[in-house]
């Protein structure tokens, strides 16, 4: 069995409120999908999330850099099984930039790419994604059949300040991430508020998204300690995160890195140069649930924690990805994903992916990503189609 057709889709999804943090506001996605035909007639897909200000890659760019990687001669042997497949899968490579010295340049590519392939050919050998982790990273895998996912707080306006908070506890949510560093917003003000309305038994994180200075970063996290706050993201810029293995010494909450956390080089430097006490892996900014896998790993060696995050507008074929990563990797500090009728217009399934009432998600047991694509939403979404092979 082999890959006979390769298809790459850039699809735009409306988002159903406006999504605003530090680093952007957004109303609605561009993102990449991958169709993958197997020589037996087995379709799979994949999704990429490109975002300029995170791996530097946008919806043209990630297009235009699967047409210039020579697939054909890396899909052009026959695959005799699922673990043959996942090999396939992680040596996959695109056509690398030689000023890219993070190796990041072209990650959300890449992950639609990678998850079009172990979709497809899990379907066609009968394993789910998650049978990936007890393959890559043995020592990481401990399935559940159930995990539950956080809330998270943007950039609500009047009555909705206390809504949120509010709904969130009731609904019975243990974890809930506040976005913070929002221009025109007090984050003492605005944290000590939520934690009011969510109450102290949530656990309550916050996520700056490169907002604050290498000079008051300090001061900005100690005024919020006293909220209760577990972990801190992302707070400064990528070009300053040196900074942080002082800000670590200073400081009692721990630090996670995001955009400055998108691939191995990133980690190795990190570990390095004391950044940081947590990754937060999202499968696109990371290259696809493999190299997540990897960076899991180590993490895992170092004594860093790490959480599976997701980005703003994935449909359901990185929602169902992140659930396998989610209910096969053990540890995972935060967990984060599958928003999807909560924020998109069009999530591209037949079914519902969405997590339940207080965060709640059943793992998923089908062949490949387990669920079934709606072709004519898929359809509507679509603005521009490139044949990559066949």
């Amino acid at each position: 069995m082999r890959v006979v057709e390769l298809e790459a889709r850039h699809v735009r999804v409306a988002l159903r409120r406006k999504v605003t943090h530090a680093s952007h506001v957004r109303t609605e996605t561009d993102n990449v999908v991958v169709r993958c035909k197997l020589s037996d007639g087995t379709t799979g897909y994949g999704e990429g999330v490109p975002r300029d200000y995170v791996t530097g890659e946008t919806i043209d760019f990630a297009l235009d850099l699967l047409k210039r990687s020579d697939l054909a001669k890396q899909f052009d042997a026959d695959t005799e099984n699922f673990v043959q497949a996942v090999h396939l899968a992680e040596r996959l490579k695109l056509t690398a930039s030689p000023k890219d010295d993070r190796g990041i340049l072209g990650n959300a590519a890449r992950c639609a790419m990678e998850l079009a392939v172990l979709d497809a050919f899990g379907r066609a050998f009968g394993e789910p994604l998650s049978r990936v982790t007890e393959l890559v990273a043995p020592e990481l895998y401990k399935f559940r059949d159930r995990v539950q996912y956080s809330g998270v707080i943007g950039n609500p306006r009047g009555w909705k300040k206390r809504a949120y908070p509010l709904v969130y506890r009731l609904a019975g949510f243990s974890q809930v991430k506040l976005k913070v560093g929002i221009e025109g917003q007090d984050d003492v003000k605005r944290t000590k508020l939520m934690r009011r309305w969510l109450g102290r038994k949530i656990d309550l994180r916050i996520d700056a998204n490169e907002a604050w200075s290498p000079a008051e970063v300090t001061p900005r996290i100690a005024e919020l300690e006293p909220f209760g706050i577990t972990s801190v993201e992302q707070p400064v810029r990528h070009e300053d995160v040196a900074c942080l293995a002082d800000v670590r010494k200073q400081v009692k909450t721990p630090i996670m890195l995001d955009e400055s956390l998108c691939g191995e080089v990133d980690a190795e430097r990190a570990i390095r140069g004391g950044w940081c006490d947590l990754f937060n892996l999202r499968l696109s900014k990371c290259g696809g649930f493999i190299p997540s896998l990897r960076l899991a790993q180590l993490a895992k060696r170092h004594n860093l924690g790490y959480q599976l995050g997701c980005q703003v507008g994935e449909t359901a074929i990185l929602s169902a990805a992140g659930r396998h990563f989610a209910t096969s990797v053990a540890d995972i500090r935060y967990l984060e994903g599958s928003y999807d009728r909560h924020l998109v217009w069009e999530s591209l399934a037949v079914e519902d992916l969405t997590f339940r009432r207080n965060g709640s998600a059943p793992a998923i047991i089908g062949s490949g990503l387990g669920f079934a694509l709606d072709a004519a939403r898929l359809d509507w979404v679509t603005k521009r189609k490139e044949t990559l092979l066949g």
